[in-house]
């Protein structure tokens, strides 16, 4: 009995849904060749955005990482020109040319900056939470026990669409515009739901330059939306189960079951 509990407790345990914190990802904003000079056509270059500002956007956990590719020293000051540092990041160390500053940000908010020695260089983080949650993906397959919540950061809204157990994959309407020119998806995948190596199609046409990565039976897949996509779908080695976790652990208890009336009643069991 303490066996068939255990096993049991193990199915229960498994059955847990998904979750896990936002995606970390890194962003340069190089300081050009020049930018020491108020007449410089530009003072900042944003890797992210492709633009040449100071001003970023990212998500809670992100890292910002400046850049000095000048040939003069600059410092990274949190606060603003009006009102002094306020100490949140960077201060009054001197960034020479070739090295760089990185800052973590862990919380949510608009968060200015400029440089000390340049004052006409200024720029803002805004920070923002940008997780967002498909529910009980896979609530249509088998007997809808086992489910997942799949989280993405994107500025486009996803919904599941399909799941095709035949082939193996998830299709995902792509809802409303975008928002900026940063199409990028990150997806976490959970290998117990949709398994890779992954083929990936938007809008039925097969693409080839994304990233899988994985780690802890998690895969994140990051591929760039275009503006006008309508429909992802990947297309793994293995999807969510047809039976789900209920439906095994009955099976057990039941199997169980038989083998110990067998044994405590003394009939055989045939196959």
């Amino acid at each position: 009995m303490n066996i068939l509990f255990l096993m049991f407790s193990i199915l229960i345990m498994s059955s847990i849904s998904f979750s896990s914190a936002a995606f970390a990802t890194s962003y340069d904003i190089n300081m050009p060749t020049g930018s020491a000079s108020p007449d410089a056509p530009y003072f900042w270059q944003n890797e992210k955005s492709g633009l040449a500002t100071g001003d970023i956007d990212i998500f809670v956990g992100d890292t910002v990482v400046w850049q000095n590719a000048d040939t003069a020293k600059h410092t990274i000051t949190s606060g603003t020109v009006e009102d002094g540092p306020d100490g949140i990041f960077g201060g009054s160390n001197f960034i020479s040319p070739g090295q760089s500053y990185k800052f973590t940000f862990t919380q949510i908010g608009q968060f200015q900056y400029y440089c000390l020695i340049h004052p006409w260089m200024v720029g803002t983080v805004f920070v923002t939470d940008g997780t967002k949650t498909i529910n009980q993906v896979g609530k249509t397959v088998g007997d809808g026990s086992v489910t997942f919540n799949v989280e993405y950061l994107s500025d486009r809204l996803l919904a599941l669409s399909t799941i095709d157990e035949g082939q193996k994959s998830i299709t995902f309407e792509i809802i409303g515009n975008a928002k900026s020119d940063d199409g990028t998806l990150k997806i976490k995948l959970p290998s117990d739901l949709i398994d890779g190596p992954f083929v990936i199609f938007i809008d039925e046409k097969k693409i080839t330059d994304f990233d899988n990565t994985s780690e802890n039976d998690i895969s994140t897949v990051t591929v760039v939306l275009p503006n006008d996509a309508k429909l992802l779908t990947i297309i793994g080695t293995s999807v969510v189960p047809e039976f789900g976790i209920m439906s095994i652990a009955i099976l057990a208890i039941a199997t169980m079951s038989i083998v110990f009336a067998s044994q405590k009643f003394g009939f055989k069991i045939k196959f």
